[in-house]
Formats: C-alpha cells, structure tokens, sequence
C-alpha cells in the first residue's frame, strides 16, 4: 500500500509539469484520486457521497458570481475606474489589492482573479510593474480566499476534512492572514508609481475593449469578457477538481496518519513549499487530518498558503491571472518566489519566537 500511494504522490507532484496532464488537469487528479482510495481500500458509500456533495458550495459560488459579474461588468469598470480617479493612485492600489484579497473569500478566489485581469485593463503601467502588482495582487487573494470554505478549494477541503463550521478558518488563521493581505496591499502602493499610471481606456482609444495595449510592452487581457460557456465550463472543472481532491485526500490517509503525524508542523511548514508548484488544495487534501491540533493546521496552512503564491501552478489566481495577461512562468516567479520565500521566512520568524 505503501509504495503504490507513494507512486500516486510522485504522479501527483511532477505529471502536472507536461502539458498533456496541464491541458486536463482535473482529470488527472481525479483519475489519481480514485486510484489513491483503490490502493488504501478507503472506498465506501459515504466517502462517495463526500466526494459528490463537498463540491457543491464553491461550484455554486464560482458559478453564481461568475454570471454576476458577467452582466455587470461594465457598471463595475466604471465605478473602478471613477474611484481609481478619485483618491490617490497609490492609495487606490492598496485599498484595491486590500480589498479584492479579503472579498476572494466571499466572491472566491477565481472571480477575485478576473476582476484582477479586467483592471489591470484599465492600469497604463510599463510590464515590470504590471508584473509585480499582478504578483502581489494573487498573493493577497490566495491568503484571503482560505477565510471562509467557499474562498477556493483549499478552504473547502480543509473545512470539510475536519467536518468544521463555515468560521472556522476565519478563526484559526485570520490573525495571520488577515495582516498578511494588509502588507502585500502595501507593497503594492509602494511598487506602483503614480507617474506611470493612466486611463488605459484613454491610451486605448477606438481599440476594441479588453485588448488594450501599452506602447512599453504593459499586460493586455486576453478576452473582454467570458462567454457562458467558458463560465459553465469553469465551474464543473472546479466541481471536478473539489472532488478530485477529496477522494486524494481520504486515499492519502493512512499515509499521513503512518509518515506526517509525527512531523514537526515547523518541518511540514517548509515541506510545503512545494506548493509552489503544486496546487495548494492538492497538499492539504494530502496533510490535514482531523487528528492533529489547531496550531499544527494553522502552521501547516500557512506554509502552503504562501509558497502557493511563488510561481504560476501553485494557486487558481495565478494560473486565470498568469493565462490571461501572457505572463510567463518565468516572469512571474522572477518576482513572487523571492518575494514568497522572505514571507516564508517572515512568517516563521513570528511562530518561532512570537507565538
């Protein structure tokens, strides 16, 4: 049992990096979920009816504000672009990255990443400064959206794992995530210079609308706005990842209760730094059990909350942000890994010594 579950990880961990599997990722997570529970003989009527309802909230979520948000985005670029005028520049790009990071857990973590995308639209800024905010921006949504279980599949595997009620994120991990969002709202001010910022609507004048472009090379959206189908379709990839990982993590169990359960959460918080390069939701459908204490999921948590945000396969937002602006994976771990790695020393800093 033991060698075919670690065969199943090793699977897990590196068949994402080629594009076959990349292409049909919540597949293949289902393929291997299934294959996990077969290996550890965790099959059963209630673990089937688990992997079919725990997906339900955050596929309604994802669903409802996708449609939402489709019908009135041109009422909520207008009033961004109003506000944004309104107040100082540096002041509207804190206050906005703030904002959309603690929202993710309301309007989920994906919806968070296309309002992302669509000002980024409207931000006249040269492409390294454009980079560095988008970077900045999905870390704060990937901390934020863990906050309630319907932020991002993470927060929906953990709750549902530890059969625990709809606040209890928000009161394990809000005193540390919530000042995180808080300081990469921050850095986000002070990266962005007011000088280079204008109406890309202005620059962009009789060019169709989301497909605006910087004369420096700035970030352009791919598409103006999602059709239904793309919304549709969306939303059962992200019902087929929840239960791919639920069934993942029932499979992986008895692995974590013989190999993890005695780690240090202090040594599983730089394991985690895989994350990087494994969605994080995947890791904690593998870690979290009901048998370990608040502190230790706390700890555990935030090692994959935020080496998620290191580079582009790590966390939803990057993958819809990364994909849609053309960043490359190389562009964006040039600033988010060391960026990610400091806040990973940061944090542990804080749960060493003054916690």
């Amino acid at each position: 049992m033991v060698m075919g579950l670690t065969v199943i990880l090793l699977l897990v961990l590196f068949l994402p990096f080629t594009k076959i599997v990349e292409r049909n990722l919540e597949a293949f997570l289902f393929v291997m979920g299934v294959a996990a529970c077969i290996v550890s003989r965790s099959f059963s009527w209630h673990l089937v009816q688990e992997a079919l309802l725990h997906p339900l909230n955050i596929t309604i979520a994802v669903l409802a504000m996708g449609l939402l948000f489709r019908w009135f985005e041109k009422p909520i670029e207008k009033g961004i672009r109003r506000i944004s005028h309104a107040m100082p520049f540096r002041l509207f790009i804190a206050l906005f990255v703030i904002i959309l990071g603690l929202l993710s857990s309301v309007i989920t973590a994906i919806v968070a990443a296309i309002i992302l995308v669509a000002v980024i639209r409207f931000l006249r800024l040269d492409r390294k400064t454009e980079v560095r905010l988008v970077v900045l921006a999905c870390f704060a949504i990937g901390l934020g959206a863990v906050l309630t279980p319907i932020g991002e599949p993470l927060s929906t595997i953990v709750v549902s794992k530890l059969d625990a009620d709809f606040f209890y994120l928000l009161r394990l991990t809000g005193t540390s995530v919530i000042p995180a969002v808080i300081v990469f709202g921050v850095l986000a001010a002070l990266i962005v210079k007011p000088g280079q910022y204008s109406s890309a609507m202005e620059t962009a004048a009789g060019k169709e609308p989301g497909m605006a472009t910087t004369e420096d090379g700035g970030l352009k959206a791919e598409t103006a706005s999602e059709s239904y189908k793309e919304i549709v379709i969306r939303s059962f990839k992200i019902y087929l990842f929840v239960m791919a990982l639920t069934l993942l993590g029932a499979g992986f169990e008895p692995f974590i209760e013989a190999y993890l359960l005695d780690l240090s959460p202090r040594v599983l918080y730089w394991i985690n730094m895989v994350s990087a390069v494994l969605d994080n939701a995947t890791l904690a459908a593998a870690e979290i059990s009901p048998a370990m204490n608040d502190k230790a999921i706390q700890d555990i948590l935030m090692g994959l909350l935020i080496s998620g945000g290191m580079l582009v396969p790590g966390n939803i937002p990057n993958i819809i942000a990364a994909g849609k602006l053309k960043i490359s994976s190389l562009e964006y771990a040039r600033f988010a890994f060391p960026l990610g790695l400091a806040a990973m020393v940061v944090y542990f800093v804080i749960i060493l010594f003054l916690v």
